[in-house]
């Protein structure tokens, strides 16, 4: 339950930074940020290997690049569920999406 809540804080915070950094992107509070956070692991568990199975195919002959186009399909769904949180378009999924992974991965490796 601590690993989960860490997990959840460390992407939320992730998510606050990105949109520091992107002006596309904005959360309106920490509070959306958390939301956003958990409708993330949501999307990221159940909708991102569905999109991976049938986009398969193309992840191969691209070389594993149209991961980064199901990430910021998954990025941009969080965004259409979560009341606080808006992207204003899909290459600020894209930036978003790398950023917010980039991020929670630095901040998970000092944590640990």
């Amino acid at each position: 339950m601590l690993n989960f809540l860490t997990t959840l804080v460390i992407t939320a915070l992730s998510m606050m930074i990105t949109s520091y950094i992107i002006p596309g992107i904005t959360i309106n509070n920490f509070q959306a940020a958390l939301v956003a956070a958990f409708v993330f692991g949501i999307v990221n568990a159940i909708i991102k290997p569905i999109l991976v199975f049938f986009t398969l195919p193309v992840t191969i002959l691209s070389l594993g690049l149209f991961l980064f186009v199901i990430n910021a399909i998954c990025f941009s769904l969080v965004a259409y569920f979560t009341p606080g949180l808006r992207v204003n378009s899909f290459l600020d999924a894209l930036f978003g999406s790398i950023l917010v992974s980039f991020i929670s991965s630095v901040l998970n490796s000092w944590l640990k």
